[in-house]
């Protein structure tokens, strides 16, 4: 069982969120027949984050709805992307900390190259964390991957 080189989620999903010119990522994505979106939260608590994404991911037909594997599959990769951002505490208020972030979801066909794996979604999250006052935060990203 080996990843294909070509179809890497996570590594696409990192160069969404990265890119200041996100059609070139975009048509990446679309020529492999993946779905994705973007989108921007800022806020003191990890819940807000966790909706925001959610939402995007909905809305944007990344997830389907009614289907609970799909929704929990999204859930977790959020949360591993959150690890990345909080290194490990995924609280911010709670400790005076806020972020200010830009994330992309990436749903995959198949990664591996045995196609019974299935599909797998990213989300990657870059930005800013500190303490609520301006001025006092630094970068931080994050990526979690998870299989559907």
């Amino acid at each position: 069982m080996s990843l294909s080189k070509d179809s890497r989620i996570g590594r696409s999903a990192i160069l969404l969120v990265l890119s200041d010119d996100k059609s070139e990522e975009l048509e990446k994505i679309k020529q492999l027949d993946w779905k994705c979106c973007t989108g921007k939260v800022g806020s003191m608590e990890a819940h807000k984050v966790v909706a925001a994404i959610e939402t995007a991911a909905k809305k944007n037909e990344i997830v389907e709805t009614g289907l609970y594997r799909e929704s929990h599959a999204l859930y977790h990769a959020i949360i591993e992307s959150l690890h990345g951002v909080t290194r490990g505490q995924v609280q911010l208020g709670s400790m005076l900390r806020t972020v200010g972030l830009s994330f992309a979801i990436v749903r995959g066909g198949t990664p591996y190259e045995n196609k019974n794996e299935g599909e797998w979604i990213a989300v990657s999250l870059y930005g800013t964390i500190g303490a609520p006052v301006k001025g006092a935060e630094h970068e931080t990203i994050g990526l979690g991957v998870n299989h559907i």
